[in-house]
Parts: C-alpha cells; structure tokens; sequence
C-alpha cells in the first residue's frame, strides 16, 4: 500500500519490509501492553482517590498479564520501549520516503469519509479512488498514530512523574494523565476490528501482501 515497486515476478511491492516489520512488532506490542496494562490496573481499579477507594471494574484473570504488579510492569516495560523504537523507525521511514503524504489525513480528505463509510458499512457504491488509501483509511490510521502518540506521552508521565512533572502537570496531573493513558488503549483497540473489516473486505490478498510485501499485479 504505501510504496509501488515493480518486481521481478511480474508483482508489485505494496508493503516494503520495514512497513511489514514495524506493523507486525507493533501489533504484538500493542496485545501484550494492553494485557500487561490491565494487570498493572487491577492493583488499583479505579480513577478516584484512593481513600476511599472505589473500583471500577475489576479486570478478568484471562485478559491480564504479569500474575501480580511488579511482574506486570516488566511486562508492560519492555514492550512499551519495543513500540516506541516501532515507532520511530516507521515515522523515520515514512518522513524519509515522502509517504506521510497517502497516509496522513488531510482537510481535503473530510468529504470523502462519509461516501466510505457508506460504501463499507451499508453497502454504498464504491467511490471513485484516486490515492493509495482511501480518506477513511486515512483518518483510521492517523487518529491510531496520535493515540500512540497519546499512549507514549502519558506513559512516560506515569512512570517518570517526578522527572518529568513539566509533562504530568501538561496533561493535568497524575490522576488525569492515568485516565488519557486507559482511554488512549481503549481508543487504539477499538480501532483494530474496524481495522480488520476494512482488510477483509479489500480480500485476501491484501491481507497476504502484509506478510509477503507484494500483491498480484493490477493493470
């Protein structure tokens, strides 16, 4: 998708394989710091105050990973330096080859997301597309990046909030910065089924294209 390389099997190169390994990494990532995040959660299940405390929900064993807090945090740890090196490096890549450009949504995108939506979801015709990613495709995929974004900044504040107090007292203190950190995972998991239904409809070979970085030659 965001690279056309002619190759010598008569297929071209939709995913170049930084993109494949960034979105790959990235995904494991993101499932083992979510799970990892609910564990580190449950010690304290709440946004209150903690005296008296008041649990929101208490988050099932089966979704939770680390067994109790500490191991949960090694866990959640390692896989947050693991996504944001991810990160970098796409954002490195994508600035470096000019292809922020199909990717990032733009004020001229915002008339071409409702015709998408209809197409996608309520079995509109299918507009006319002239880019490698369609506007709605392209706010997904922004609105995930600034979620990162969101994820890395207030993570950094949870976990350095002394260090980095310029940056808790930003984002509005400890309490605050807890409450954007949860909602910013909740946000970037919610766009992953929307995610999936847009793949499964593109066919397979879309799919496929992101393990073999090439889809069978359009004319």
């Amino acid at each position: 998708m965001p690279v056309d390389l002619a190759t010598p099997r008569g297929k071209r190169l939709e995913h170049p394989a930084v993109v494949r390994m960034c979105h790959w990494l990235s995904a494991m990532a993101i499932a083992i710091l979510a799970a990892s995040g609910l564990e580190v959660f449950a010690a304290f299940p709440s946004f209150g105050d903690k005296i008296p405390e008041r649990d929101v929900f208490m988050p099932p064993d089966f979704v939770r990973l680390g067994g109790w807090l500490g191991g949960a945090l090694q866990w959640h740890l390692t896989f947050a330096w693991l996504l944001i090196a991810t990160g970098i490096v796409y954002v490195a890549y994508q600035i470096a080859s000019g292809n922020y450009r199909q990717v990032l949504f733009s004020g001229g995108d915002v008339r071409g997301v409702w015709p998408m939506v209809r197409h996608y979801f309520f079995f509109g015709p299918r507009p006319a597309q002239s880019e490698t990613y369609n506007p709605l495709q392209k706010l997904a995929y922004s609105t995930a990046l600034a979620l990162g974004a969101v994820l890395v900044a207030t993570g950094l504040a949870l976990w350095k909030p002394v260090q980095l107090s310029a940056l808790v007292a930003i984002l509005g203190g400890v309490r605050l910065a807890r409450i954007w950190h949860f909602a910013a995972m909740v946000g970037l998991l919610a766009f992953i089924p929307g995610h999936l239904i847009m793949v499964a409809l593109h066919g397979w070979s879309n799919f496929a294209s992101m393990w073999t970085g090439s889809a069978a030659h359009h004319n």
